[in-house]
């Protein structure tokens, strides 16, 4: 029953989705705003045990539970290890009542008129039959928008749906995600153009079948709303795209059922060395300033 209580969490819950599926390539980034510099790592196996460590210590902080956090976006080796103890998919919803999510695409390929598909996937049947055995119930892939578009932003949207009912076969509920970036000039156009192209794939899609949208956060306030209400789509989530904590929130604040799906946002202010007290306290007001936001509409 445990996919069934999830689904209706996701669909009914206060909260909002952490997104802690940082990959080989955005890693490093990640773990200089944690406070580790490159020259304390030699290899990537150290690399992804330093950045393991720190979604372990966010996911066992005591604010990190289900009452606030609805879902957690995995990187595919987070998947495959621990966090205190268990298997961490088993660990973030037997522990903490937080949906786990896995991240699978494998990067982006070179930009063609104004965006960045993703990279085939050829071991994605594969991918998605671990997840299901770990107990994963969605996944999220990006693609990213460079520019206002017609058929760039269009190849987008389609290789997200084709790839995403490719999911959908598997049984798990993927997070489609074409972010648009945020400091281009037509950004208010590229979103547009965006909506419409999602909207003509979800009216595609069999009753029987729901997906989410993670989106960036839309010039026009409420852009996304008829989103929302869309019967093929179980949530809206935004990602924070490179806004600032106070600005993202601010922003998710003024749309309407959207919520958060906030990475680098989540952990800004975190520093491996911390004390456990400053690392808890610091986490538990990221947390409250996002479900603030996310409830906000």
């Amino acid at each position: 029953m445990s996919q069934a209580e999830q689904r209706q969490k996701l669909r009914e819950g206060q909260g909002f989705i952490a997104a802690l599926d940082q990959s080989g390539g955005s890693t490093p980034k990640a773990l200089r705003l944690y406070g580790v510099e490159e020259s304390e790592y030699a290899s990537d196996a150290e690399m992804f045990d330093l950045i393991h460590a720190m979604r372990a210590r966010i996911a066992q902080a005591p604010a990190f539970t289900g009452d606030k956090v609805l879902g957690a976006i995995l990187f595919e080796m987070t998947m495959d290890r621990e966090i205190g103890g268990k298997r961490a998919p088993d660990f973030l919803w037997q522990e903490r009542g937080v949906v786990p999510f896995l991240k699978v695409d494998k990067g982006l390929a070179d930009e063609t008129d104004g965006v960045k598909l993703m990279k085939p996937m050829p071991d994605l049947d594969a991918l998605l039959a671990r997840g299901v055995k770990a107990g994963i119930f969605g996944t999220k892939m990006r693609s990213v928008i460079n520019a206002a578009n017609p058929a760039g932003i269009e190849a987008v949207v389609e290789q997200q749906f084709k790839v995403g009912r490719q999911i959908l076969g598997h049984g798990l509920v993927p997070i489609i995600e074409p972010e648009v970036t945020i400091s281009i000039a037509d950004k208010a156009e590229a979103e547009d153009i965006l909506r419409a192209a999602i909207f003509a794939q979800l009216d595609a899609l069999p009753e029987d079948q729901e997906v989410m949208l993670k989106l960036t956060l839309p010039e026009t306030d409420n852009l996304y709303e008829a989103l929302v209400n869309h019967p093929r789509v179980l949530r809206v989530v935004a990602l924070s795209g490179g806004y600032s904590r106070e600005e993202a929130n601010a922003r998710l604040g003024r749309n309407t059922g959207v919520i958060a799906s906030f990475s680098r946002a989540l952990t800004e202010g975190l520093s491996a060395r911390q004390s456990d007290a400053e690392f808890n306290a610091t986490i538990a007001k990221s947390i409250d300033d996002i479900h603030a936001a996310s409830v906000a509409g």
